[in-house]
């Protein structure tokens, strides 16, 4: 196995390989792949000192020259910019090597896009998910509007956005439907606040049509979530954190990024509650059943590495970043492959949950209190998942008499 500090760094980058190498082990590299990334920084420093250049003077365009060097000389590993990432963050860390140099805006839509996203961070205090998404509706909108790089803005009319909204809905989903119609009414409100038009056309945004509690849940049977769970090698590393993962999402009704923002501070064993840090940044306590319970404790005694990550759930492999809600859906779906179910979203196993409670004789504010629902009508669409109950509610069929 190799070792890491048997390394040896030359050149420009030397002073730094103490430090890089104390920073792999803390992000828990395992000796072989430290040691790739120490090879690799030594090649740089190597190509540094060749070409008489300085830690300072390796810019992005320097990197770029370095990986087409050292695929010339025929090196298989270790040829991306991604390769790179680790020694990289960790130089301009320490300020050894130069940050990337910010794009400025060029365009009258690229300065637009970014004047909107201060205003949604500064003022509007958006989440970063809430952010990403209204930012594409305002670049779709802009790449209908420009003609010769510019918007024009002072010309808009509502038939305009209305012709906007229906061909950008046209071919989409109900729920994306509607939230291009949510970025749009958005962007149009700070069009008029930042006075770059004076009429305020948000109202001549359709609403997508699409009615509440229209559709019926779709969850798992209880058969089901037992081949999900039992998918999970709880003798792996793996297998530890995925059945934790999995057992949160069906027992508790989680989001995918409710579970990610899990914080290790956010369980109190002792009074047998978690905190919860759903949407609008609310922070709600939830008993913790003793499964569940069992699922963590066998993640955070026989599975979590130790690192830096304050969150429950990290990667298992370096470097040991926390996981995000990607990653939450990502096992999910694996989970699903495993145990030959189709490939679903985590919020599938919010509405299996949300089922089993029903089933399991809880009201429908019960339900709501667990989910965490804001209003009674998003908890609604459940009531028709109970087919037996439902029936107790039908009126007889009228004989027809002739």
């Amino acid at each position: 196995m190799a070792r890491p500090s048997r390394v040896r760094v030359v050149g420009p980058l030397a002073p730094h390989a103490v430090g890089f190498r104390q920073r792999l082990q803390q992000l828990g590299y395992r000796s072989n792949a430290a040691s790739n990334q120490l090879q690799l920084m030594a090649h740089v420093s190597r190509w540094l000192d060749v070409h008489g250049l300085g830690a300072e003077e390796f810019t992005p365009a320097g990197a770029e020259e370095f990986l087409a060097h050292r695929r010339a000389e025929g090196y298989t590993l270790w040829l991306s910019t991604k390769a790179m990432a680790p020694m990289l963050d960790y130089l301009r860390g320490v300020g050894a090597v130069p940050e990337p140099a910010l794009v400025a805006p060029v365009t009258e839509a690229e300065q637009l896009e970014e004047d909107y996203r201060v205003y949604l961070v500064q003022e509007r205090g958006s989440a970063a998910g809430t952010i990403a998404g209204y930012l594409h509706v305002a670049r779709l909108f802009c790449a209908a509007r420009a003609v010769d790089g510019e918007l024009h803005l002072d010309r808009l009319h509502a038939a305009e956005v209305t012709e906007f909204v229906l061909a950008e809905c046209a071919s989409r989903p109900v729920g994306s439907a509607k939230y291009i119609v949510c970025g749009l009414r958005s962007l149009l409100r700070y069009l008029y606040v930042a006075g770059h038009i004076d009429t305020q056309f948000d109202a001549a945004v359709p609403t997508a049509a699409g009615w509440r509690a229209a559709g019926l849940p779709v969850a798992f049977d209880r058969a089901q979530v037992c081949r999900l769970l039992a998918s999970c090698d709880r003798r792996s590393t793996f297998g530890r954190r995925d059945y934790a993962v999995l057992v949160l999402l069906a027992r508790l009704g989680l989001r995918a990024g409710e579970v990610a923002a899990l914080e290790l501070a956010d369980i109190d064993w002792r009074a047998g509650e978690i905190v919860v840090r759903g949407k609008g940044r609310r922070a709600e306590r939830l008993p913790l059943p003793a499964d569940v319970g069992e699922a963590l404790a066998g993640w955070l005694r026989r599975g979590r590495p130790r690192c830096e990550a304050t969150t429950v759930f990290t990667r298992v492999r370096a470097p040991h970043r926390p996981l995000t809600s990607g990653g939450v859906s990502n096992i999910v779906r694996a989970a699903c492959v495993r145990a030959g179910l189709p490939a679903v979203h985590a919020h599938r196993l919010r509405h299996t949950a949300a089922t089993e409670m029903l089933r399991a004789g809880a009201s429908l504010p019960e339900v709501g209190q667990v989910l965490r629902h804001a209003s009674v009508l998003s908890t609604a669409i459940y009531a028709k998942v109970d087919c037996d109950r439902l029936g107790d509610l039908a009126l007889p069929w009228p004989r027809v008499t002739s």
